[in-house]
């Protein structure tokens, strides 16, 4: 059985945007995507924020707008507004990444900006927005009323699916 391993980024971290308009990725997040190879992210708006995506998943989040119905309105839209806006950046040698202004001015972005971890991206948010975005979340959360049992309970082990046999022709 082969595994494949994903990058994954977590917790957040507070970084200061020089006036060039430079952020210095965390060490984590640099070394996370050293582990997968990359020495560029992709970056779009996404939500309030700027989302960055190592370019491996970018692909993949490719692919799956590519196996959606191409015809559909809402898919047109989305695909345009994430691949219209979506900047190539490399890390320089000091782990920073040159903001385009243009992604800034969408995310609120001046000063600080807060790097949040997401799984097989992180984003970049403005210290208020992203505050505001915690304040609705939980409220949310809090009002769904979801029955989610927490902590999860434990998978059982992973077992490979079963091989599958040719099926033998029906004897007549």
């Amino acid at each position: 059985m082969e595994f494949f391993q994903l990058t994954v980024f977590k917790g957040n971290y507070r970084h200061r945007i020089d006036p060039k308009g430079r952020l210095p990725i965390p060490a984590a997040f640099r070394h996370a995507l050293a582990q997968a190879g990359a020495r560029a992210i992709v970056l779009t708006p996404l939500d309030q924020c700027v989302a960055a995506y190592p370019p491996a998943e970018w692909t993949r989040l490719e692919a799956q707008l590519r196996g959606l119905p191409a015809l559909s309105r809402p898919v047109k839209a989305l695909t345009r507004l994430l691949l219209s806006r979506a900047v190539d950046c490399m890390l320089d040698t000091q782990g920073r990444v040159l903001l385009p202004a243009s992604l800034r001015t969408a995310a609120g972005l001046e000063q600080e900006a807060l790097v949040v971890g997401v799984l097989t991206r992180f984003e970049v948010w403005a210290p208020g927005r992203w505050q505001s975005f915690v304040t609705d979340s939980e409220r949310l959360l809090e009002d769904a009323g979801l029955d989610v049992q927490w902590p999860l309970p434990a998978p059982g082990p992973l077992e490979p699916p079963p091989a599958r046999l040719p099926q033998e022709k029906p004897r007549r």
